[in-house]
C-alpha cells in the first residue's frame, strides 16, 4: 500500500513560496506543489489564475466573517475538498465546467451528511 505514496514524484510534496498582492499588500504563501497545481486547476475552471483565485477566496472569507489566521491551511483544505467533491460526484470532473455555476446550497448539506 505505502509504495503507491512513497514512490510518487517527490516534487509533489516539495514546497514553493509564491508572493502575491492582495489589496495592495504583498504577502507570501508557502504550499506544496501538489496544492499549487490543484489551486491552478480550480481557478482555471472559472477563468482565473491562481493569484486571482486566492484573492477571491481571501475576500469572500473575510466577507463571511472567517478568521484567516491560518490561511494556508484553509487553502489546503479547499484543495482536499475540491478533490473529494469530485470523487463524490458533487463537482464534475469535466474541467471545462465552472465551479461558480454549481449549486453550492445543494452540495454543502450533502457533503455535511457524508462527514457525520
Amino acid at each position: 500500500m505505502c509504495k503507491l505514496f512513497i514512490e510518487a514524484d517527490a516534487t509533489l510534496w516539495e514546497s514553493t513560496t509564491r508572493s502575491l498582492r492582495i489589496d495592495g499588500m504583498v504577502t507570501s504563501v508557502r504550499l506544496e506543489n501538489f496544492f499549487w497545481t490543484t489551486l491552478e486547476e480550480i481557478g482555471a475552471r472559472d477563468g482565473m489564475n491562481v493569484v486571482q483565485l486566492i484573492t477571491k477566496l481571501h475576500h469572500e472569507s473575510i466577507d463571511a466573517g472567517h478568521d484567516l489566521g491560518n490561511f494556508t491551511s484553509f487553502l489546503r483544505v479547499c484543495c482536499g475538498r475540491y478533490l473529494a467533491l469530485q470523487l463524490s460526484g458533487d463537482v464534475p470532473t469535466d474541467k471545462r465546467l465552472p465551479i461558480a455555476g454549481l449549486d453550492a446550497d445543494g452540495i454543502l448539506p450533502s457533503e455535511r451528511g457524508r462527514m457525520h
